[in-house]
């Protein structure tokens, strides 16, 4: 059973090749399938994907009316929500750049100003 299963598994990327025609089978490997219920079934599902997408190669979807004009309007109203965040988003660094900037000197002169009392 081991055995089978193996041989099953290696047979497995042959076969969607086989289903379309562009692999042929050798000897051993078409006697497996003609006797392997499992390569039958992974065959047969491989050749139903085939012809459902040969199906759907002639289909044409129409768009429903005005559904080019919805998407630009929704692509215009995403990039202005984005500017504004961008907006939010550097005034924030800016007011946060400030406010360790003030802090430094704040810091700084406090340095300067301890060090100048020692030194009198």
């Amino acid at each position: 059973m081991i055995g089978l299963r193996s041989r099953c598994d290696k047979l497995a990327e042959t076969l969607a090749g086989a289903a379309d025609g562009s692999v042929t089978l050798t000897p051993d490997e078409q006697e497996h399938v003609d006797t392997c219920l499992r390569c039958q079934a992974d065959l047969a599902q491989y050749r139903r994907v085939l012809r459902a997408m040969r199906v759907m190669r002639g289909d044409v979807l129409r768009p429903p009316p005005g559904l080019f004009a919805d998407i630009l309007l929704g692509l215009e109203a995403a990039g202005d929500r984005q500017v504004l965040r961008s907006m939010i988003t550097g005034r924030r660094v800016a007011y946060i750049g400030g406010i360790a900037a003030a802090t430094a000197a704040g810091a700084a002169g406090a340095l300067i100003a301890a060090r100048s009392r020692d030194a009198s």
